[in-house]
């Protein structure tokens, strides 16, 4: 039996580390197998190029440019690809924390030009997908957070494990977060089949966690296989009552 892939993607500060946590908990205490995969990897060798692209030893974002930085992030799930496909044969779920989407959005926001930027996404589809062979997610889900919002969270979080300054060269530039907003929303509407979006803001105010987590439970519930390997125990984790 195929197992299933689903990826959490949003812009940084969007909260899909909190949701990643708590999706891949609500899973596991329903009965599911799952292995969880969270990108990049910073602590493998994999990630290096990573690392070194957002510290900023290649220079600006703008100055690296979208085809060269986003072949560092695809190396890194290259390492990873005989993991993921090892897990779905098995039949599990597999949860990523950003995949492929990420690439397409962080880097897409390097070209303001719709056609060119298309072109980029398709080009960047087929170097992970058909030359790299990297799994393709069953779906993608995007937590929609507006920029100064994240920007927001960003600022109450700590230094970066992966680099020496307290932000990355994106998370430091709110134009980069408005433009990343921009383009997550233009793959939910190029491609619809593989991205799909979920608000986290209602009325002009951020869900909690809570709230977000059902939504995204309600999204993910009838995309999972119908057979389970252990006693399920369906009780959603309990966290505390702040905005994610």
């Amino acid at each position: 039996m195929q197992g299933t892939f689903i990826v959490l993607e949003g812009i940084d500060g969007a909260g899909k580390g909190t949701q990643f946590k708590l999706l891949v908990d609500r899973l596991r205490n329903s009965g599911y197998n799952v292995e969880s995969f969270d990108f990049p990897q910073y602590e493998e060798d994999s990630s290096y190029f990573v690392r070194q692209y957002l510290n900023g030893y290649y220079g600006t974002a703008n100055e690296v440019g979208p085809y060269t930085a986003s072949l560092f992030f695809a190396l890194d799930r290259y390492e990873a690809a005989p993991r993921i496909k090892a897990a779905l044969e098995s039949g599990k779920v597999v949860i990523a924390n950003r995949f492929a989407g990420s690439n397409m959005a962080h880097h897409g926001t390097k070209l303001d030009n719709p056609e060119e930027r298309k072109g980029f996404f398709l080009w960047l589809d087929a170097i992970e997908f058909q030359m790299l062979k990297i799994p393709r997610p069953s779906a993608s889900l995007v937590l929609r957070v507006p920029a100064e919002t994240a920007q927001t969270l960003i600022s109450q979080k700590g230094k970066r494990r992966y680099t020496e300054k307290i932000h990355d060269i994106h998370e430091a530039d709110l134009n980069h977060l408005k433009k990343s907003v921009e383009v997550y929303d233009s793959l939910c509407q190029l491609f619809p089949k593989d991205f799909k979006q979920l608000d986290c803001v209602r009325n002009g105010q951020l869900l909690n966690i809570n709230t977000v987590h059902n939504l995204l439970w309600e999204t993910v519930q009838p995309m999972l296989p119908a057979n389970r390997n252990k006693q399920s125990n369906n009780s959603a984790p309990k966290i505390a009552d702040h905005s994610s």
